[in-house]
């Protein structure tokens, strides 16, 4: 049995596990926001930082990648690895992945995806949506156990200009945590 795993943050450039394949697409009717607290690893629980979830959107798209995982074994590994990583996601779906933007059909069918609920039951650290001077203000004063939740954002910026994608509310996000740093120096 094959397994594929989609990432659509971090995991886009630092899966952390043993893969077979790497696949550049997207998935449909969702869109990538930076809504979800993070307590353990770019934040702590006095300063949650923020790292992306995927929010259901009519019409919208996710670029990211997807990870084909073909071993048993590896499969095993990849999934305690990720259930530890992406611990404060409190949802798993299996969507369709697509690779080619005018295909009517997807490349690849029950991609699992890791996702942030707005369900304050179930996930005590989203934050929910704010404006961008608010997201980067918190972006710029959290640093965790993974290092300063700005690197996050900027890595995932990287990652996905390198993937060819540009994301507005990423670039906005990191432009303006790049202009309230420059005017603090």
């Amino acid at each position: 049995m094959v397994m594929w795993v989609f990432g659509y943050g971090s995991l886009i450039s630092k899966a952390g596990f043993h893969y077979d394949e790497r696949v550049v697409g997207f998935i449909k009717g969702y869109r990538r926001v930076f809504y979800q607290g993070s307590t353990d690893h770019r934040g702590t629980p006095e300063f949650p930082g923020r790292t992306v979830t995927l929010e259901p959107a009519e019409g919208e798209i996710c670029w990211g990648a997807a990870y084909k995982i073909s071993k048993k074994e590896d499969e095993e590994i990849a999934l305690a690895y990720l259930e530890v990583r992406e611990k404060q996601y409190d949802k798993k779906e299996y969507l369709d992945f697509y690779t080619d933007p005018t295909a009517t059909s997807p490349a690849v069918s029950g991609v699992m995806v890791y996702i942030a609920t707005p369900d304050k039951k179930s996930n005590v650290n989203y934050l929910g949506p704010a404006s961008v001077e608010e997201i980067a203000r918190q972006i710029i004063q959290a640093e965790g156990p993974a290092g300063p939740n700005r690197d996050y954002l900027f890595n995932l910026e990287k990652a996905l200009l390198q993937i060819g994608c540009e994301d507005k509310h990423v670039i906005d996000l990191a432009t303006e945590v790049r202009r309230v740093l420059a005017e603090e120096h």
